[in-house]
């Protein structure tokens, strides 16, 4: 899962822990904590995610996973794109009609 830069860990578990405890609604708790309504909504949903209560929407591991297979699949087309150059070179090396060394 992305990390928002600029909140630290501890204060997004405690932010997630006061909406979940306190049954007050995500906005009074940012307000409160200094955070961005829409942030801790995003972390409160995730959190659900990650705890098995949203079975619909992809937990942290499964983003994190999908995230590394994206970026595993970019480096191969990058790796595939370069054999195709190489190929397409020594094929052009190969057509070339070679002369004999003169004695």
């Amino acid at each position: 899962m992305a990390r928002d830069a600029g909140y630290p860990d501890e204060l997004r578990e405690r932010a997630v822990r006061e909406v979940r405890s306190s049954g007050r609604p995500v906005a009074h708790v940012a307000r409160d904590l200094g955070i961005h309504k829409e942030a801790l909504r995003g972390w409160v949903r995730q959190a659900e995610v990650d705890d098995g209560g949203r079975p619909d929407l992809a937990t942290s591991a499964e983003k994190a996973e999908l995230a590394q297979i994206r970026k595993e699949n970019a480096e191969l087309r990058w790796v595939n794109e370069i054999l195709k150059a190489a190929s397409v070179f020594f094929a052009k090396e190969l057509d070339q009609p070679r002369t004999r060394p003169t004695r």
